[in-house]
């Protein structure tokens, strides 16, 4: 029998499996692993010319269906996927443009509520846990690790949501001043801000303990919201169809070759373009963007996967050294072996690399520090027009030093610029340029934070005293 692509397993074999609104609300799997479809399925030539066709929410519906399986109907799915992009001030959902004349091209992730990638993903994850609670009863404690823009987007997906409470970990000083008014000056009840005194990493790491916890994760009905969740991953492949269709329509060309260039902390953005591939999505190959937090660029280059010191840099959402979802991806180098995968990360955890043989010829890497990224803002602002944010412009920068020949390269643009004014700032000599009404609002209002130390006992300490 074909393995069902709505039936999930875990990377580290120790979790039956289970069907995908299982999947959402677990979040990490009960053995420390992450969660996977037991099959992607495949998208014939005829149905891609199909779904060229279609808006983004069409689109969404088409490429969403195949793992969801029965747990909702497609009518059902379908009014998620609607009332998810509602909300997002184009009905275009991902825009899709050429860079000025630069040969590039850019597909604008951040017009959702807090102008970031992540809302795409988390808008529809709000709304399918509360579609999921409704169906089954029950509450949900939501426990997450942000290290700028997963926050807030989490926070802005189930805001205000009855029968759920989100609990949101960042690093002390280590995100951008609006980034954390997005998260901290929201009033609603049912939202509580952590300010970590330590790295994201460190957050990550309480997460994953905290999970970790079971009897603690069964008692307080937790849930997650981090890219671990594979309904995170999910709802990003569909941008990697709509931009492979939005460039050949705009050159013209229907047989264009694609590269796409993704800048990443986590792997989460590029996984789902790994997956999109997998499908047959119409993109030659993946080109992964890190600044001088490099250990996935230095993976992709090396083959060793190893852990270094966390670097600030203007990029602060890429300012990782643990990429929570490389898990999924070292589980198909690894020939798909759970055995393999959970001695190669627990041997990780332990301070161990990890070396995988061979490349992989679907990806290629760089790196874009600080100085190429105030240059890349300088140069796209100054001879396009293109304002940039930081974690854009490290993309673009390792885009124009690794051209794919014969092929046009689409450029993720995660963030809108103005939640970065210092950068912008710091490269133009004018952060006035980088404003959206939207921020500038938040300016006057009250931070609600608490700060606590990067333990597991801390955090749960406080998520025990105000879950019932």
């Amino acid at each position: 029998m074909t393995p069902s692509p709505s039936l999930y397993l875990s990377t580290r074999g120790g979790t039956r499996p289970v069907g995908f609104a299982d999947a959402v609300m677990m979040g990490l799997a009960t053995d420390g692993g992450l969660l996977l479809p037991a099959a992607f399925p495949r998208v014939s030539p005829k149905t891609l010319e199909e779904w060229s066709r279609l808006s983004y929410p069409q689109l969404a519906l088409e490429v969403m269906a195949p793992f969801v399986g029965e747990d909702f109907s497609r009518e059902e799915l379908r009014e998620l996927v609607e009332r998810s992009y509602a909300t997002f001030d184009t009905p275009d959902v991902v825009p899709v443009s050429p860079m000025g004349k630069s040969g590039l091209f850019v597909a604008e992730l951040y017009h959702g509520p807090t102008l970031a990638f992540k809302d795409i993903a988390l808008q529809f994850l709000g709304n399918l846990f509360q579609a999921i609670l409704r169906k089954r009863g029950g509450a949900l404690n939501i426990l997450g690790a942000t290290s700028g823009d997963t926050g807030s987007a989490a926070i802005h997906g189930v805001r205000g949501k009855e029968g759920i409470q989100i609990f949101i970990m960042y690093p002390e000083g280590r995100v951008s001043p609006l980034q954390e008014r997005q998260m901290a000056t929201v009033d609603d009840p049912n939202v509580h801000c952590l300010a970590i005194q330590g790295t994201f990493d460190d957050g990550q790491r309480v997460l994953k303990e905290v999970f970790n916890d079971l009897p603690f994760k069964e008692a307080k009905r937790l849930g997650a919201v981090n890219s671990v969740n594979w309904a995170r991953i999910l709802a990003q492949v569909v941008y990697y169809f709509w931009g492979a269709f939005q460039v050949r329509r705009q050159t013209g060309n229907p047989d264009a070759l694609l590269q796409v260039c993704v800048p990443t902390g986590n792997f989460g953005d590029i996984f789902a373009g790994f997956v999109a591939m997998s499908m047959g999505a119409p993109i030659r190959r993946l080109l992964l963007a890190t600044n001088e937090n490099d250990i996935l660029s230095r993976f992709f280059r090396t083959g060793v996967y190893r852990r270094g010191e966390v670097h600030p840099t203007l990029s602060p959402s890429m300012d990782i050294q643990v990429a929570s979802n490389f898990e999924r991806y070292l589980y198909y180098r690894l020939g798909e072996d759970p055995a393999r995968v959970k001695a190669a990360m627990e041997g990780f955890a332990a301070g161990l690399p990890i070396q995988v043989e061979g490349e992989d010829p679907r990806f290629a890497a760089g790196r874009g520090d600080t100085a190429m990224t105030l240059e890349t803002i300088r140069e796209f602002w100054t001879r396009h027009q293109v304002l940039l944010d930081p974690h854009g412009a490290v993309g673009v920068a390792v885009a124009l030093q690794n051209p794919l020949e014969g092929a046009v390269t689409l450029c993720l643009e995660t963030a809108h610029p103005g939640k970065f004014p210092a950068a912008i700032a710091q490269a133009l000599g004018d952060g006035s340029l980088a404003t959206h009404p939207a921020l500038e609002k938040l300016k006057s209002l009250p931070l609600r934070k608490s700060l606590l130390p990067p333990t597991k006992e801390a955090v749960e300490a406080f998520m025990a005293e105000r879950i019932p």
